[in-house]
């Protein structure tokens, strides 16, 4: 089985209903507050199970007796105003991942190398989600992020010198303190946004320039559509009077008729029909375009 093979049925295995933080969190929490601890003989058997025979019992449980660990991590992200749950889904996606790489001969615990794998999945979740916009895209704004927000302390704007020692700690520049503490402390507007009581609106969508509101393109329309009106006009008139009647039943009436009924009005084929409505409609084409 190959090790793609290996994390899908590990997956599987962790789809069920009382395992599920989406369900029901507190059920959900209240139950792997149940689930046994794995002592360190038994975390290196089964890792080792795992890792040499692809055993998916063995990454089950290591993968159930982790996840507390996993709901303790999300709880110190409370503060981002996403679901607890979906922090809990993620994180339990990094756990996995963290199963399926583990080496049980490098000589550490599990939870130590699966912590960064756990951070990992949850750290994207939150800069997916935690604004329409995103607020962080290269890897050094993504650290800056989240160590700028449990750097602040307070609420007001930090200071020059606040700024600077958070540039040095972080290794980034003060510029880019100052800009990503604009992005935390901003918040999404809608596109449509809402109206104020006086009736006044601040939405990004009352400042576009509606399509058609130009006068030099309003008045550039109408008389193109004047001069195509014209034309057509006159090249009706220019018709003789079948072929303009035959054009004015089959177009423009709004109960349009067939070929054979104008065949059996005008005593011809309909074919013949067909024949004069489609020269008449090339001396229309040919009148309007020039």
């Amino acid at each position: 089985m190959t090790a793609s093979a290996t994390f899908s049925a590990t997956t599987n295995l962790m789809a069920l209903p009382s395992l599920s933080p989406g369900r029901d969190l507190d059920a959900y929490l209240n139950t792997i507050s149940g689930l046994q601890i794995l002592s360190v003989e038994d975390e290196q058997a089964l890792a080792k199970r795992f890792y040499y025979d692809q055993d998916l019992a063995a990454a089950r449980e290591l993968v159930l007796s982790h996840l507390r660990f996993v709901a303790h991590i999300a709880r110190s992200y409370k503060g981002y105003g996403l679901s607890q749950a979906d922090l809990v889904q993620e994180g339990n996606v990094g756990l996995m991942k963290a199963v399926k790489r583990f080496d049980p001969n490098v000589g550490v615990r599990l939870v130590s190398f699966a912590v960064h794998w756990i951070k990992a999945e949850m750290h994207e979740f939150i800069l997916r989600n935690w604004r329409i916009v995103k607020v962080a895209t290269t890897k050094a704004q993504r650290k800056l992020f989240f160590n700028l927000r449990s750097s602040k302390k307070q609420l007001a704007w930090l200071n020059q010198s606040e700024t600077k020692a958070i540039a040095d700690d972080l290794g980034v520049s003060a510029k880019e303190v100052t800009r990503m503490e604009g992005r935390l402390t901003a918040s999404d507007m809608a596109f449509d946004g809402y109206d104020l009581d006086d009736g006044a609106s601040t939405a990004p969508a009352h400042f576009l320039v509606a399509p058609a509101s130009d006068p030099a393109d309003i008045v550039a329309d109408e008389d193109f559509r004047a001069d195509k009106n014209q034309r057509l006009a006159l090249a009706l008139k220019d018709l003789d009077d079948r072929s303009r009647e035959i054009l004015q039943q089959r177009w423009l009436s709004d109960e349009k008729s067939t070929l054979h009924e104008l065949a059996a009005q005008y005593g011809i084929s309909a074919e013949r029909i067909r024949q004069l409505e489609k020269n008449a409609m090339k001396k229309l084409k040919k009148a309007i375009a020039a």
